[in-house]
Parts: C-alpha cells; sequence; structure tokens
C-alpha cells in the first residue's frame, strides 16, 4: 500500500458568490521511502497541495490516505496528532523559536506528545548528531548561519521518526555550497527509508529526487521521472 494516496482531490475556496478551484481532480500515489519534487509556477496549487498533504488543510471533495488512514474523516485533534507522530516539516525560514537552544528546539514534537523529559534530551542530541550538529547543541538560533538553522529544523523534522518529511522550499534561503549540503542531508535520510516530499522552484534541485510532480493552474500536468543531474558526495562533516 502507498504511504500516500490521493484520488480524485479538489479544493475549493469561496469568497461570497465567488469560487477559486485550487486544485481540480488530482489523482497520485507515492510509495514508502519515494523522494519526490513538487514544481509548479505561483499560483499553480503546489502550496495548496503540501498543506493538505500536511493535514493543515482539508480537501473540498476527494479522497487522502496517509498510511491507510482516511485523513478527511479525522477531528482537528486526530489531525494533530497525524501531523505530529507522521509527519515532519522543514520550511524555507527554519520556523524555529528563537529564545531557547538548538536541543529545545528539537525537543518540541516530543514534548507535545508526553515525552518525558530525559527520553525528549536524548532523543533530541541524537538527531542533531545526525545532521552533523553534534557541537552546536546549546547554540540559539542567532548564534547559527543559515544552514545550520535548516540542520536544526531538519533534526526536528526526524527526531520523531516520522515515516515523511514535508520540506518547503528548504533551500531557498541558502547559498550554493549550504544548498549542497542540505540536500545531501535529505539523500541520506532517503536512503534510510524517510519519504520525502519537497516543493522547489528550482530545477537543480529537482535533479536530486527520483520524481516530479509539476503542478499548473490547479491541475497535475505531469507526474515524471526526475531529470538526471551531477550530485555531490560530499560528506556532511560534524560542526566544532
Amino acid at each position: 500500500m502507498p504511504i500516500i494516496k490521493i484520488k480524485d482531490l479538489v479544493k475549493i475556496y469561496k469568497t461570497g458568490d465567488i469560487e477559486l478551484r485550487a486544485l481540480n481532480n488530482i489523482t497520485f500515489s507515492v510509495e514508502h521511502g519515494e523522494f519526490v519534487c513538487v514544481m509548479g509556477p505561483s499560483g499553480s496549487g503546489k502550496s495548496t497541495m503540501m498543506n493538505i498533504l500536511g493535514c493543515l488543510d482539508v480537501a473540498t471533495s476527494g479522497t487522502y490516505e496517509l498510511d491507510g488512514v482516511d485523513v478527511k474523516n479525522q477531528t482537528r485533534a486526530g489531525l494533530a496528532d497525524i501531523r505530529n507522530r507522521e509527519l515532519g516539516f522543514v520550511f524555507q525560514g527554519f520556523n524555529l523559536l528563537p529564545r531557547v537552544d538548538a536541543v529545545e528546539n528539537v525537543e518540541l514534537p516530543l514534548l507535545y506528545r508526553g515525552v518525558k523529559s530525559s527520553e525528549r534530551r536524548k532523543a533530541a542530541i541524537k538527531a542533531l548528531e545526525r545532521v552533523g550538529l553534534g557541537g552546536r547543541l546549546h547554540h540559539r538560533p542567532s548564534q547559527m548561519s543559515g544552514g545550520q538553522q535548516q540542520r536544526v529544523a531538519i533534526a526536528r523534522a526526524i527526531v520523531g521518526n516520522a515515516p515523511v518529511i514535508l520540506a518547503d522550499e528548504p533551500t531557498g534561503n541558502l547559498d550554493t555550497k549550504t544548498t549542497v549540503e542540505i540536500m545531501n542531508i535529505f539523500t541520506d535520510l532517503h536512503k534510510q527509508g524517510i519519504t520525502i516530499i519537497l516543493v522547489t522552484h528550482e530545477p537543480d534541485i529537482a535533479t536530486w529526487s527520483q520524481r516530479v510532480l509539476r503542478f499548473r493552474d490547479g491541475e497535475l500536468i505531469a507526474d515524471e521521472a526526475a531529470p538526471s543531474g551531477v550530485q555531490s558526495d560530499n560528506e556532511i562533516k560534524p560542526q566544532d
């Protein structure tokens, strides 16, 4: 069974008598462990699609099954639980709490699960070490570069062992060298069996994936193998 199954999905936004069909009869599935890029111009529907995949919004009609669970039939509390246990989020703007250190930022998903403090701390440190930040555990976001902040965000996404990572333009604020480092981390996570769905405007980023979903005007216009490209095999080195 696919980990994500979308069928005949429609999303309509209403403002008074005006209807905007943001998504129109979208159908696709994602297998366990796939690395998929979502592409499309502004207004194409890709952000709406990602919000629905992330259980931040619900479809007007059609079905969305996540790991065999029909998302549309969930309560608000049920959706929150799915987000916490099944999904890890990585954003372009990092979305870190500025007044706490890396470990405390990474602990947050486990705090919401009610995991006890000692276990949270141990898991957060392990996740940060996985992304090469064992030497930055107690630095706040303002004390870190953009690439380091994005590593913290990735550690937060993986700390609870969520099977799916949703990444929204995760390299949009990063320089070329740091982009390669971050994409190496996503590639490594993919090799470990995590399903990754990544939104990007950049064709070069799509070459790191296995498959590309292209959206335009609320339609899924292409579902194709990712273009081939040269990817870096540089090791991610821990920060001192």
